[in-house]
């Protein structure tokens, strides 16, 4: 074997072995956080024996009840519910927007339409959250507070953030879907005499549906995770929302509020990580939706 063929091998096996060790340590990282999240998580029930009903069928929050008056109450119901509310809000309202402007994007003006719209569709994605929050805080509330009499921070001021946070994840994903099909199902729709928009009303979107609804998922996992920019327009409220301008809160935001107030190993604290765990297991949902979605391609 000549020097030189030892070396290709040499740097081959390296090659293989570095990005072995990399994906290997990408795993134990993320088995690591989810071990270290669920067993801090299930102090809740174990340690602190609070029920598994109690703890998602409750709308009362006192972590700090002392025992002599019944011990603490850790109910997030209505935590769950401000954040699955105000993330389908969202999905609501920028789901369609960012459809259509992926549609406009590759499909009607796939010339200047990429080269204005994809930059801004860049500058929004690289915005960070507190920026939003910061313009929900200064513009957004203030007009809903104006215009409607009411408080300013609701549902309504935390659903509209998260809609123009979430529109870069759809857009993007939404316009690759369509443009990962094959030019043939375009080029056979308008033999038939198609309209433009019949081709892409009746053709393209239906072809690339998978693709869209998994943005669509991604978009609604994006909300649903999301807590600085939220807990700046939604007013905090341990409370169900009862409408579109009540006050409210979502999981993430309890957890970033209370986070710095409790003790480890307190129930308090032990309810937080229980909360991390519930926000855990509905990502894990969304990401088997997204593979489930993903497998019913209609044409590859």
């Amino acid at each position: 074997m000549t020097a030189t063929r030892r070396k290709q091998l040499y740097r081959e096996y390296l090659g293989h072995y570095l990005t072995f060790a990399c994906a290997a340590l990408l795993i134990i990282i993320t088995l690591a956080i989810v071990v270290y999240i669920a067993l801090q998580g299930l102090a809740t029930f174990l340690t602190d024996h609070i029920s598994l009903g109690q703890f998602l069928f409750s709308t009362r929050w006192q972590p700090d009840r002392p025992l002599g008056e019944g011990g603490p109450l850790v109910g997030t119901l209505a935590f769950t519910v401000g954040s699955v509310a105000v993330s389908l809000l969202a999905v609501l309202i920028g789901g369609p927007l960012s459809i259509v402007a992926a549609v406009f994007m590759v499909e009607i003006a796939p010339g200047w339409g990429h080269k204005i719209l994809q930059p801004a569709i860049e500058i929004l994605a690289g915005i960070p959250s507190v920026v939003y929050g910061w313009l929900g805080l200064s513009l957004l509330v203030p007009f809903l507070r104006n215009q409607l009499h009411t408080l300013g921070f609701s549902l309504l001021a935390g659903c509209l953030v998260l809609a123009v946070m979430i529109i870069p994840t759809v857009v993007s994903l939404t316009a690759d879907s369509l443009r990962s099909l094959s030019r043939d199902l375009k080029e056979a729709a308008y033999a038939l005499g198609s309209t433009r928009w019949q081709t892409i009303s009746r053709v393209l979107l239906p072809a690339a549906g998978p693709g869209i609804l998994t943005a669509v998922v991604l978009g609604l996992a994006r909300a649903f995770g999301e807590a600085l920019a939220v807990q700046m327009v939604i007013g905090n409220t341990r409370s169900l929302p009862t409408s579109l301008l009540s006050p409210m809160t979502t999981l993430t935001s309890a957890i970033t509020i209370d986070m710095g107030y409790t003790i480890p190993g307190t129930p308090w604290n032990n309810a937080l990580w229980s909360m991390s765990l519930l926000l855990l297991l509905i990502t894990f949902g969304f990401i088997i939706l997204i593979r489930l979605v993903g497998r019913r391609r209609v044409y590859r």
